[in-house]
């Protein structure tokens, strides 16, 4: 296993309410140095869920994506607050975005989005067994709720406003993890 690169020194070159941006001077066990820049956000990260129906249909959510600009379909997600099991981060996020809590909360596993210059992990958690039951949200306005088959993925894929790549890769690991 190669050697990581050492850290010279480090800076934020920009801040937001949600990130900062880090300049990083690094030295290659090789001798060269250089400079990269990373988007820094919550070390705690976020959770992102797949709440699964005893019927075997997810609930999906329908919310505004800034970043598309437009309405996406996705798996319920949302970050980790200070102090919080993250297992409780799920079960917090799905009761307020689709209204269910869950007896059976899995880690699946926890994915990077773009290593190279986003410091972001997102823990992948299955929940079953779920019961009505909501909190308020943060959200400026209702999130839809979309029941949809997970052995139907697939065709999910075929939708034009389900393209977030953890959402894609969280059902396959869940329907994975299910069919054991």
């Amino acid at each position: 296993m190669r050697k990581k690169p050492t850290i010279l020194s480090s800076r934020t070159v920009a801040r937001s309410r949600l990130f900062h941006v880090e300049e990083v001077e690094l030295e290659f066990s090789n001798g060269v140095n250089t400079r990269y820049e990373r988007l820094v956000g919550s070390s705690r990260g976020a959770v992102l869920i797949v709440p699964v129906m005893d019927d075997g249909n997810v609930l999906l959510i329908r919310e505004y994506a800034a970043g598309t600009h437009r309405y996406e379909l996705a798996l319920p997600k949302g970050r980790i607050e200070a102090g919080e099991d993250l297992l409780a981060a799920a079960n917090r996020e799905i009761m307020e975005e689709v209204g269910y809590g869950a007896r059976e909360l899995i880690h699946l596993t926890s994915l990077t989005i773009a290593p190279g210059y986003l410091s972001h992990t997102t823990h992948v958690v299955l929940a079953r067994d779920l019961r009505p039951q909501r909190l308020d949200g943060d959200e400026p306005e209702d999130i839809e709720v979309v029941p949809w088959p997970l052995d139907r993925i697939e065709a999910l894929s075929a939708q034009e406003d389900f393209t977030e790549a953890r959402s894609i890769a969280a059902l396959y690991l869940a329907r994975e993890r299910l069919a054991r």
